[in-house]
């Protein structure tokens, strides 16, 4: 059993991916590609970001919880996201009121299948919940990464496994809105 703010962390990848397989099974294939308005992604691109996403993050959490097990001490009775993390959290989640452009790097591609972005959604996403099991009882607040979006942005590694489903959701909820325009 893990901690339970870990196990919430763990519950809200796992919803992620519930509500991923639930858009895949209602949006034909042909829906992927197609923008419901020009200047907004696909429901393709925007699973291909959250690929691009967690790809980029998944080194990034594997370092930070090897530096963690390096620190070492006893484990915290409460995670916390600190300032900054909170901030990032609290703006990543869906309904989208502001809009943040991308960098380059996090900016999809709409050429792949469904089928391949959603298997890739899938081995990246366990490799995720990998990592919040097994960051449990580390102490995470003492470990700032830097954002591969921005690396003068910087935050705790608790804060960074809640603000990645939580940026999930964010451009699911986005796809979503995609597909009932699509309609």
């Amino acid at each position: 059993m893990i901690h339970p703010q870990l196990q919430a962390v763990v519950d809200d990848f796992e919803r992620a991916h519930d509500r991923l397989r639930q858009l895949a099974r209602s949006v034909p294939e042909a829906s992927w590609r197609p923008r419901a308005d020009p200047a907004r992604w696909s429901v393709g691109e925007c699973v291909s970001h959250l690929n691009l996403t967690s790809a980029a993050f998944v080194p990034v959490l594997r370092n930070g919880l090897a530096r963690a097990r390096q620190l070492g001490g006893p484990p915290p009775r409460r995670y916390r996201r600190g300032p900054i993390g909170w901030l990032l959290w609290r703006g990543a989640g869906p309904p989208v009121r502001v809009r943040v452009k991308t960098t380059a790097p996090f900016v999809p591609r709409g050429d792949a299948s469904a089928e391949s972005l959603v298997d890739e959604f899938a081995r990246l996403q366990a490799e995720q919940i990998a990592c919040a099991r097994d960051a449990d009882g580390l102490p995470l607040g003492r470990v700032r990464i830097a954002s591969p979006f921005d690396r003068r942005v910087k935050y705790n590694l608790f804060a960074c496994l809640t603000i990645l489903p939580r940026h999930q959701h964010r451009h699911l909820w986005q796809a979503e809105r995609v597909w009932e325009a699509l309609r």
